[in-house]
């Protein structure tokens, strides 16, 4: 899997780097056709006193594009939330690839699996 970090008013320290890395290795035991992933960690400046942290990423599965995005006022909370909603969104794909490959056998007609068997 390859991963890019990127940062947006922000420097992505290597401790910032090994947290999402770290998060990251949840998703891919789940599912482990992982093509690419690519992370954006972001600061917004709404007002001096007000930060918000953002996170978001786009998860490259083998047959889909998976988009996440999470905002906090700290950038290990964005993250652990983000990583919590994308863990779900693969989790539903999963499941959705799982189910599909069945489907194909509730289908069939009843009279051809008895004629196959005898």
């Amino acid at each position: 899997m390859n991963l890019t970090i990127s940062g947006h008013h922000l420097d992505v320290t290597p401790a910032i780097r090994e947290y999402v890395q770290n998060k990251l290795e949840r998703i891919t035991r789940h599912f482990d056709q992982v093509i690419d992933s690519h992370v954006i960690l972001a600061i917004d400046n709404l007002t001096e006193k007000d930060k918000r942290q953002k996170a978001e990423i786009n998860l490259r599965l083998s047959g889909k594009t998976v988009h996440v995005e999470s905002v906090a006022q700290d950038l290990y909370a964005a993250i652990d939330l983000l990583m919590d909603r994308l863990d779900r969104q693969v989790m539903k794909y999963k499941s959705m690839l799982q189910n599909h490959s069945h489907e194909a056998l509730k289908r069939r007609p009843e009279g051809g699996e008895a004629a196959a068997a005898i």
